[in-house]
């Protein structure tokens, strides 16, 4: 019997073992094995993409205020680790640019876009993936399909995924209702089931849910077969599907 193997694809990171976000978070999330990171990302007030979850500073750094109202120099003076653990102190809010760096080609990276910030933000990411060549490696999603419908008509060589946590009637003939090209579905893992994915992937689309961390949720979504599984444990669904191909 074959036996799915979705890819792993380790959230903000190894969120679950560093803090979130962060070029150490990234780099354990490679160590441990996954083949895909997602992030989110955000616009500062000099137009420079970074790498945060929220529009504030104020959960994951020791600075406060809107990352829109400040420029990269001053957002790189807070520090992004301590909040997690003292050990990670000195971590600071990674651009776009040095997380791309950081990761290997042959790694998919899904950039979240978190805020359109009147369409700036959708301008500036396509002009990175053409600068940084990675159009054919990146999954662009948001929960603003508008945005991300912007992004495909902007650049007609990007993959876009729509974002959502509701039940859909049908998310495959949503998604085919676009008049882009939509490359992969991304919904929150308890919004999905069996019968949803297997629509999804006869009709090409990849679906990759979020953020499934029990070993249940897993073996789960495995059985449902789908395409990557978006985790704050990386390690831990790497170490999961071994098993299940050793028995």
């Amino acid at each position: 019997m074959l036996i799915n193997k979705p890819m792993i694809i380790a959230h903000r990171g190894a969120k679950g073992m560093a803090p979130e976000n962060t070029l150490t978070a990234f780099r354990l999330g490679l160590t441990q094995g996954c083949e895909g990171i997602e992030l989110d990302i955000h616009l500062t007030a000099d137009e420079e993409i970074v790498v945060c979850h929220d529009m504030t500073l104020d959960r994951t750094t020791n600075g406060k205020g809107l990352i829109v109202e400040k420029s990269l120099s001053e957002i790189k003076t807070f520090d992004a680790g301590h909040w997690f653990d003292e050990e990670f102190k000195g971590e600071t809010v990674p651009t776009l640019d040095e997380v791309f760096d950081l990761v290997p080609d042959n790694i998919m990276i899904n950039v979240e876009v978190k805020y359109a910030y009147e369409g700036r933000i959708e301008r500036k990411l396509v002009e990175f993936l053409r600068r940084r060549n990675r159009l054919s490696n990146v999954i662009v999603s948001s929960f603003d399909h508008k945005c991300v419908r912007r992004i495909k008509q902007m650049e007609s060589e990007a993959k876009i995924g729509l974002l959502y946590q509701t039940a859909l009637l049908d998310p495959t003939a949503y998604a085919r209702s676009f008049d882009v090209e939509v490359y992969s579905l991304h919904p929150y893992f308890q919004m999905l089931d069996s019968e949803d994915v297997l629509k999804a992937t006869e009709s090409g689309l990849y679906v990759y849910p979020y953020t499934a961390n029990e070993v249940k949720d897993l073996l789960m979504l495995t059985d449902f077969g789908v395409t990557g599984i978006i985790t704050d444990f990386p390690g831990k669904l790497k170490a999961l599907l071994q098993d299940r191909e050793s028995l």
